[in-house]
């Protein structure tokens, strides 16, 4: 997809002092690295490669397709669901309808993501939420390593509460970004919630 330019010190993460990235290696180089090694062995089996494993090199190694949003006090069945892979989408999310919750509101964020080819190692989500000008919180949750697969990928990134009263009504700004270890960057895009007394009808 094509994402807004929201590269900024807020999403820097901080790697160990000294750490330096490894060449990146195919996924046919780790199915047969050091073939003799059980460890390693289990390690690959638990990341799912394997000799049958298919790869999409056509497309950027991973891709992320929706972010969800959950909570026990929408109506059953009922999720909030942004396809991210839509520029259409996020730029009317950033640019005058951003997503209205509700306050004091329990909820989940979940990120559904593809790995295409190769090994993932280490993904993480990161977002920074702003109110005008002031950082109110960030977040940088492990997402995981993975090999290529068809399937998609979910996991939560956020659970959290929503705050509430006349003072947190007001709009809010995210920028997010899903990376690797390494700092390479897979997507990033920025956008906005609302906190009002309910939730959205047309959510």
């Amino acid at each position: 997809m094509s994402a807004p330019d929201v590269h900024d010190d807020e999403l820097e993460t901080q790697n160990t002092p000294g750490y330096k990235p490894t060449a990146a290696k195919s996924l046919d180089e780790y199915k047969n690295l050091d073939a003799n090694d059980e460890s390693l062995a289990r390690w690959k089996a638990s990341l799912g490669i394997s000799g049958s494993a298919s790869e999409d090199t056509s497309k950027p190694k991973l891709t992320v397709s929706y972010l969800e949003l959950t909570s026990s006090t929408l109506p059953a069945g009922q999720t909030i669901k942004v396809d991210i892979s839509n520029p259409a989408r996020i730029r009317a999310l950033k640019d005058g309808k951003p997503i209205q919750v509700k306050e004091g509101a329990d909820y989940k964020v979940y990120i559904t993501f593809n790995v295409n080819h190769g090994l993932v190692t280490g993904a993480r989500y990161i977002h920074s939420v702003k109110r005008g000008p002031v950082r109110l919180d960030k977040t940088d949750s492990m997402l995981g390593s993975y090999s290529a697969k068809a399937e998609p990928i979910r996991v939560a990134v956020v659970e959290d509460e929503f705050p509430s009263g006349m003072l947190a009504r007001s709009s809010y700004t995210v920028k997010s970004r899903v990376q690797d270890f390494d700092g390479g960057i897979f997507a990033e895009w920025e956008w906005h919630f609302k906190i009002a007394k309910e939730w959205q009808s047309d959510n």
